[in-house]
């Protein structure tokens, strides 16, 4: 089962400025959550993920990375007056 991690001490809301996935500039306020992948993962969900499949990856690789970003920002938003 793959890991990944978010750093909680990392945590903010922010505004940003950036570039999406299909090259469109935007801005948006929103919380930032810092998501570590283990390097020795890295090659297991890449090869687990079809951009083109609806239904990739499976919940075995998505649901971790979910709960992972989840939790942070469900841990944050409990702890932020």
């Amino acid at each position: 089962m793959p890991y990944s991690y978010a750093d909680y001490q990392q945590v903010s809301r922010e505004g940003i400025t950036s570039i999406d996935e299909s090259g469109a500039d935007f801005s948006a306020e929103g919380v930032v959550i810092p998501v570590i992948i283990p390097e020795d993962q890295v090659a297991e969900l890449l090869a687990n993920y079809d951009p083109t499949s609806s239904t990739s990856p499976t919940v075995t690789y998505s649901r971790p990375l979910a709960r992972c970003i989840l939790d942070a920002l469900k841990r944050y938003i409990e702890s932020t007056p």
